[in-house]
């Protein structure tokens, strides 16, 4: 697909959702209501900005979620009762996370593998730290998080900031373009004289440091933590960015688009609870949702490939 054309598909998902939502139920269609639909789209934007950047050098991160309720568990007890020993773990996992994918790179292991056995790492720290649910989240968290700002809730703020800045940082920087070359070419670069080894470690450490502001927001607004708290963030990061208009190979990806992709399936979990849809079905139909979104995307590539090749004809 165009780059060009990318954002159009999950702007036009999220419009149909939006407008499928208020339909349903129009009080929605208020500060309130915004504020209630988006109310965990901040986490999940987040998370799925740390896969972005796994995805971008053509690997895939399977241990997001564990690591996103890792972190949320620290956040609610040593961030919280011991904040500088809090923020040393927290920087740590973010070192741990560049080594990963440095070793990853110098022994050309498998991505799928060493996060999925890191998954378990990271689930078994969040519950030596928190057996069962409990903590709290620092006050200077919660109080960022419920901020109220003019006009629109602090969820859609928080969104647009993270899409802005993303997108300047890996669109528009030099060290954004170096990072998708690797994706794209990771020989050409070696060649050009960068260390691939250290940009792919800094792809992981990128993904590391969204990874806990993802845990960390999660804690401000939630106020607690549980080992379990974002298990389900791995799939549905891998299928924002896809949505987004992302592709595993070829370090095509895109910041704006995977914020899209995000708040649409955190909207649709609202969505199917307004058609009164038994929790039990939500997650097929969200499963449902998201590949006739993708077929329609397929259809448009391949027909935007012809095009192409009857211009070049």
């Amino acid at each position: 697909m165009n780059g060009k054309y990318r954002i159009l598909l999950p702007v036009l998902s999220l419009t149909v959702l939006l407008a499928a939502v208020f339909y349903l139920q129009p009080r929605a269609m208020s500060y309130f209501g915004l504020n209630l639909l988006f109310n965990l789209a901040v986490p999940i934007a987040l998370a799925t900005i740390a896969q972005m950047m796994i995805i971008m050098v053509n690997d895939i991160d399977l241990s997001v979620g564990t690591f996103v309720s890792f972190v949320a568990c620290v956040t609610a007890t040593f961030l919280n009762d011991a904040p500088l020993v809090g923020v040393a773990i927290l920087a740590a996992s973010i070192l741990a996370y560049a080594a990963i994918g440095a070793l990853i790179h110098i022994r050309q292991l498998p991505a799928i593998v060493v996060t999925l056995g890191m998954s378990f790492v990271w689930g078994g720290l969040a519950v030596l730290l928190l057996p069962s649910p409990g903590g709290a989240a620092p006050t200077w968290i919660r109080t960022v998080m419920t901020v109220k700002p003019p006009l629109v809730p602090m969820a859609v703020v928080a969104c647009v900031l993270i899409a802005g800045l993303t997108h300047l940082l890996i669109m528009r920087s030099s060290t954004g373009t170096l990072l998708r070359a690797v994706g794209g070419n990771a020989q050409a670069v070696a060649r050009s004289g960068w260390s691939v080894t250290k940009l792919k470690a800094g792809a992981y450490a990128l993904a590391g440091f969204f990874g806990v502001l993802a845990g960390v927001c999660l804690v401000g607004l939630t106020t607690s933590a549980d080992a379990n708290i974002a298990l389900r963030y791995t799939l549905l990061s891998i299928a924002g960015v896809i949505l987004g208009g992302g592709e595993f190979t070829g370090g095509r990806v895109s910041p704006v688009g995977a914020v899209l992709g995000a708040l649409t399936l955190a909207l649709a979990g609202s969505f199917l609870s307004f058609m009164r849809l038994s929790p039990d079905w939500q997650i097929g139909a969200q499963g449902a949702i998201l590949i006739l979104v993708l077929a329609v995307r397929l259809i448009f590539s391949r027909r935007g490939r012809k095009w192409k090749g009857a211009e070049n004809g």
